[in-house]
């Protein structure tokens, strides 16, 4: 019992970063309907960029997250303006096959840039431990559910209250529509992949200062498809319920059933719930089932 409380707060705290994440892919695909597969490697560049402020040119801690969010924004804006923009009109299977790109180019860039494959980031959290109940949790996963749970906050305010969060949300309906209200729809798929960059390098940052920084953060992006899938495509709400479900089940699986099937069962967790949810329910538990008729 113990155990299981140990397994169940760890996985819960997880789970809250991997639905930090997989917001990023929900913005997108609800603006635009394109499928970033580039979601784990910008996870993996922002991390290494916040390691180079922290360690390398020895900035404070908050210098460090201000520059890593700055660069995210960059990084968004060019990722949108000059490889996706040109693409408006073409198939939606070019615009996924350049986000699949995308993501082998990082992943070249961050190889050259850092060519050491593991490192740590200095420590950005008490690291007294918490007792709860039986269980003995490291700040880091306290923390790192506490920041995923205010930006899920302050982000769902934005979408709902502030103009550019209801014309993003409103894109993914009818964007003929948005652009009657004099607004932009390049601008809104720009703030889309904008946001997108941000929680990833957020979200980068602080799954970095529990695990380490190692190029695994790629399937980290994998992991918060899955909650895509499970939460459903187009819907905020579904990427905040199946991240902590997609964490529960990955580090509790993993506790038991390692000893029998060895280590590896833990990174496949995720993708078996992909197949699963995928076999019963392709729209996921609150995405919006679509019927077309031919």
């Amino acid at each position: 019992m113990d155990q299981l409380l140990q397994y169940t707060l760890t996985g819960l705290a997880v789970g809250m970063i991997y639905a930090l994440i997989a917001l990023g892919f929900a913005l997108i695909w609800k603006s635009s309907r394109v499928a970033n597969l580039a979601l784990g490697q910008l996870v993996l560049i922002s991390s290494w960029f916040a390691y180079s402020t922290l360690v390398d040119f020895k900035l404070p801690i908050w210098a460090g997250m201000i520059l890593t969010i700055l660069f995210a924004i960059f990084l968004g804006w060019m990722i949108e303006r000059f490889t996706l923009r040109p693409m408006i009109g073409q198939p939606i299977l070019s615009l996924i096959a350049v986000t699949l790109g995308i993501g082998y180019f990082l992943e070249g860039i961050v190889t050259m840039a850092w060519p050491i494959s593991i490192a740590r980031l200095p420590l950005l959290f008490p690291q007294e431990p918490v007792t709860i109940g039986t269980a003995v949790i490291s700040q880091e996963y306290l923390w790192a559910a506490g920041i995923s749970i205010v930006l899920f906050i302050l982000l769902s305010l934005f979408f709902k209250y502030h103009k550019m969060g209801i014309a993003m949300r409103a894109s993914a309906d009818d964007q003929l529509a948005v652009q009657a209200c004099a607004v932009p729809i390049t601008s809104i798929f720009s703030m889309s992949w904008i946001f997108a960059c941000v929680v990833a390098a957020i979200g980068g940052i602080l799954i970095s200062s529990i695990g380490g920084i190692t190029n695994a953060l790629v399937e980290t992006g994998f992991k918060s498809f899955s909650v895509v899938i499970l939460g459903g495509l187009d819907s905020f709400i579904g990427c905040m319920v199946a991240g902590p479900i997609i964490g529960l089940c990955e580090n509790v699986g993993a506790g038991y059933l390692t000893p029998l099937l060895g280590p590896g069962i833990k990174e496949l967790i995720p993708f078996v719930i992909i197949i699963i949810v995928m076999l019963i329910r392709p729209y996921g538990l609150f995405g919006e089932e679509r019927i077309e008729r031919i």
